[in-house]
């Protein structure tokens, strides 16, 4: 069937069939597309504005750079912070596609390296009961918000796609973390101690983030992180995409559904009650907050 198509805007033979949006685009076609429909995502959640300054978290992956990319040509004020997360030879090349994509952008990076700050991933899993991709989730959200306050930016974004926010949305709903399901919304508004966190790649694929970003030459860390490989979050992706075959346009729906019937009244429940960290005076669920406690454990390991 999608040799018989054409593309939908010019007519020529397309290099993508979009079955959710019933969609066949060519090469031009698609790359112009991808780039409206991020200012349209952008500006139906009131992400950001050409006033604001946005930090965008980049991991040397296809879908951050890809994000960074396409800010920067709509014109936003959009700077890169990548997090060395100290694990081997995987965080020494993202760091080098991070820096080369920064030179070819003309874009300032700012590089943190976890080692220095606190410990390598590997050092922090022996450290805690909890799992790899737990604690780096931890001190990733931890070091973005701060970084981003350090450095003046008020936004934080960062290159989630469709499938990464629709498993996530399956695992919390078969659990029903109802905590996580009242902030699963692609716009977390500023708060104290909080600056905003969007995800303007939302509603797009992996699929079609990767496509993008090879279509405008990006090159970027294709392996994926060592410790993702038992990551629950895969297994929920697999069975999204299993689905999806069977029922095209199923995740985009299951997403924006739950954006549209569901997440206003999960929003209504949930409630943080928060404090200043007495260590570091970020904010903290209870005195000392969990990366801080997390800095004692390593300490207490090296004594």
């Amino acid at each position: 069937m999608f040799l018989l198509m054409k593309c939908r805007i010019c007519g020529k033979k397309p290099i993508i069939y979009m079955p959710q949006h019933r969609l066949a685009l060519c090469r031009e076609d698609f790359i112009s597309w991808f780039e409206r429909y991020t200012e349209r995502t952008i500006k139906d959640f009131r992400m950001f504005t050409n006033e604001d300054r946005v930090l965008v978290t980049v991991s040397g992956g296809k879908d951050s750079l890809a994000l960074w990319h396409v800010l920067r040509k709509l014109g936003y004020n959009a700077d890169g912070f990548y997090l060395h997360l100290g694990i081997g030879e995987y965080s020494e090349r993202s760091r080098r596609k991070v820096e080369e994509f920064a030179e070819r952008l003309g874009a300032k990076v700012i590089v943190v390296d976890l080692m220095e700050e606190l410990a390598g991933i590997p050092e922090l899993k022996k450290a805690t009961s909890r799992e790899a991709c737990s604690v780096c989730g931890l001190v990733k959200r931890y070091n973005f918000n701060r970084v981003a306050k350090e450095y003046g930016y008020n936004v934080v974004a960062t290159g989630h796609n469709l499938d990464d926010e629709a498993s996530s949305l399956l695992a919390n709903v078969i659990n029903w973390n109802v905590k996580y399901l009242g902030r699963k919304y692609p716009v977390l508004e500023e708060e104290e101690g909080f600056v905003r966190k969007v995800k303007p790649f939302c509603k797009f694929t992996e699929k079609e983030t990767a496509l993008y970003a090879l279509l405008n030459g990006i090159e970027f860390v294709e392996e994926e992180c060592p410790y993702s490989e038992d990551a629950s979050s895969i297994f929920y992706k697999e069975t999204l995409n299993r689905i999806e075959e069977k029922f095209p346009g199923t995740k985009l729906r299951f997403y924006l559904e739950y954006l549209r019937k569901v997440y206003p009244r999960f929003r209504e429940v949930e409630e943080r009650e928060l404090q200043r960290c007495k260590v570091c005076g970020e904010p903290s669920p209870s005195e000392v907050c969990p990366v801080c406690r997390l800095k004692e454990r390593v300490a207490e390991r090296k004594a």
